[in-house]
């Protein structure tokens, strides 16, 4: 029954998040009704099979969920990921709240006791390697161009360029209001009455219409049309879906590599 109720269970999460990851990089919107549906069925299979099969688990159970949701909570209002990120979490903590270690006779790899920790690193070290693309796309920026891919933006700090540098690229400003980028750079008034721009650490989506308007006025106030910075509005739910599939098979790849280096 154990197996059974694992492989339902990650089935079924398994299903949600590969429709959800369409969805996001289709549209870049989640329908709620998507957590709605998961939440509660992942919660009604868990605390079943946990209540009559392994009561031992139920307070990892809670914990796991606890832990994932403030973790959510924070990076969500911190704008490190939109809503539906958050929610996804919250749903894969409620499915998998630890690995389910009767699929297999013998787990794969090395994994955190709150299984959803486990994924949410996996997403991150998946994600992260978008720094390469973004690099590279400034190296050929600045080779093009031949001009400082700072120009208008010298007094940001060394450690909000490097941000820059790492999470997103120029692009004219006119692709703005193209496609799912997000300007990483805003437009604000010194004491003096005089518009400056400053360079952004995390872009929020439901700022993101007012900031362009300010971008493009001042645009068309200096007669400009040079480039922005901004980054790809990443469909993160892939990288969290491709974390899941990653950490069921191989488990924690962080703590992999780490056991590789330290051998």
């Amino acid at each position: 029954m154990n197996q059974i109720f694992d492989g339902a269970r990650t089935i079924i999460c398994l299903s949600f998040l590969i429709y959800a990851s369409w969805s996001d990089y289709k549209t870049r919107e989640v329908s709620n009704k998507v957590w709605v549906i998961l939440g509660p069925l992942a919660l009604a299979l868990t605390a079943f099979q946990f209540f009559v099969f392994a009561p031992e688990l139920l307070l990892t159970y809670v914990l796991s969920f606890a832990v994932t949701s403030a973790l959510a909570l924070v990076i969500f209002y911190a704008g490190g990921f939109g809503g539906a990120d958050a929610k996804a979490l919250m749903c894969i903590a409620l499915a998998l709240p630890v690995y389910p270690t009767h699929l297999l006779l013998q787990p794969p790899g090395l994994f955190s006791p709150l299984f959803p920790l486990t994924i949410f690193t996996n997403s991150v070290l998946l994600g992260a390697l978008s720094v390469f693309y973004a690099l590279l796309r400034n190296l050929l920026w600045k080779a093009k161009n031949r001009r400082s891919l700072f120009e208008g933006l010298e007094t940001e700090s060394f450690g909000r360029k490097i941000l820059a540098l790492l999470s997103g690229y120029k692009i004219k400003v006119t692709k703005l209001e193209e496609g799912h980028t997000y300007p990483l750079e805003d437009v604000y008034e010194n004491e003096e009455g005089e518009k400056k721009r400053k360079l952004l650490v995390f872009p929020k989506d439901e700022e993101r219409e007012e900031i362009v308007a300010r971008i493009l006025e001042n645009v068309k106030e200096e007669k400009v049309d040079g480039g922005v910075w901004a980054t790809p509005g990443l469909p993160l739910l892939i990288f969290v879906t491709a974390g899941l599939i990653i950490a069921l098979a191989y488990g924690d790849i962080v703590w992999i590599l780490l056991g590789s280096f330290l051998r």
